[in-house]
């Protein structure tokens, strides 16, 4: 499956986290390894020691050189642009991505998912899509013509879901409009997903009753 490409940033805005999102994250530590682990904000704040960024994403890419990669996704998103960005990367990387989503894919962390060959969620880790959220500041033209700008971006974020998903541009529209919260089994049942990864508790009680 041929994954869209995304736009970049070309407005001189930046998109901020849902508060939702933000609230219903949990952080995650995981060990340094050369799996690339998405555990924070998206972007490089000045109020957040978060380095979740195209320049490490690449980094990891180029060591890597072409091997298979996993990447373990806890994060309650970001800046939307860094996102695609890092989506593209992922896209276009030659080896075989392999996207673990450990807790929550929030917003534009939910957009980095989609860029795996295979998508994998527990039954308990959660997807959530949305429209481009953002602060903003100025007089009813600047957000009329805002409004107008941002379009283009959700309708690309709408197009990767739909490539991955195969649901139509409205049902995903939809989703988006509605701030939709997708656990692992539905996200499989939706095409979000292509599987569960298999958890340690049942690997244990398999090799028990099988021994």
């Amino acid at each position: 499956m041929t994954k869209p490409q995304a736009p970049m940033n070309r407005l001189n805005v930046r998109s901020d986290i849902a508060l939702s999102a933000r609230e219903k994250w949990q952080p995650l530590a995981l060990a340094d390894d050369d799996n690339i682990n998405i555990l924070d904000e998206i972007g490089d704040d000045w109020w957040s020691d978060s380095d979740t960024t195209l320049n490490r994403i690449n980094k990891k890419l180029n060591k890597a050189n072409g091997a298979d990669i996993i990447v373990n996704i806890n994060s309650f998103g970001g800046d939307m642009f860094e996102g695609l960005a890092i989506y593209n990367a992922l896209r276009e990387y030659s080896g075989k991505v392999t996207v673990k989503v450990l807790g929550l894919a929030a917003s534009s962390a939910s957009i980095i998912a989609m860029a795996g060959d295979d998508i994998l969620m527990s039954e308990a880790s959660f997807l959530m899509i949305h429209n481009c959220w953002l602060f903003a500041a100025g007089n009813r033209h600047d957000f009329a013509a805002l409004a107008e700008e941002l379009k283009p971006f959700d309708e690309a974020m709408a197009s990767i879901y739909c490539a991955q998903t195969g649901l139509s541009k409205g049902e995903i529209a939809q989703l988006m409009d509605n701030e939709t919260w997708i656990n692992g089994e539905t996200a499989i049942e939706q095409g979000f997903a292509s599987g569960l990864f298999e958890q340690k508790t049942q690997a244990k009680a398999d090799k028990k009753r099988f021994a």
